[in-house]
């Protein structure tokens, strides 16, 4: 599986694997950092994040559990480079998505806040250089 930046040309497929129109991902594909994951040519998942002075946050995660592995280790990569913890923060994830982060090592914290009326789950990862601060 290879893991690239998406470009503006894969947003009607990232925005079918996450059910979101096209236009949000096309503005998602611009406002954030988004990586997908493929094999054969074809996209199979994609992790979008971002960050602020205080977290790495990942705001999408979708596709087929494999995918998802090699994706979430992205903004974890970025984040311990920054010494900064990683959220994520997803509207009710399917099954899989959870057992992607807590194998990685995420931990969920307190309930997200509700967002077009789905509720969200909030997962956090400690970056080791910053719990020893």
């Amino acid at each position: 599986m290879r893991v690239r930046d998406a470009v503006e040309a894969d947003g009607g497929r990232l925005a079918a694997l996450a059910d979101l129109p096209t236009e949000v991902m096309a503005d998602v594909v611009h406002d954030r950092t988004v990586c997908v994951a493929e094999s054969n040519e074809k996209i199979e998942g994609f992790v979008g994040f971002e960050a602020d002075e205080k977290a790495v946050h990942v705001t999408h995660l979708f596709g087929e559990r494999s995918a998802c592995e090699h994706l979430i280790a992205e903004p974890v990569r970025f984040a311990e480079r920054e010494s900064m913890p990683v959220e994520i923060l997803l509207p009710e994830p399917k099954p899989e998505i959870v057992a992607v982060a807590e194998s990685t090592g995420f931990e969920e914290t307190e309930s997200g806040p509700w967002f077009d009326g789905k509720r969200t789950r909030r997962f956090r990862l400690e970056n080791p250089k910053t719990e020893s601060e």
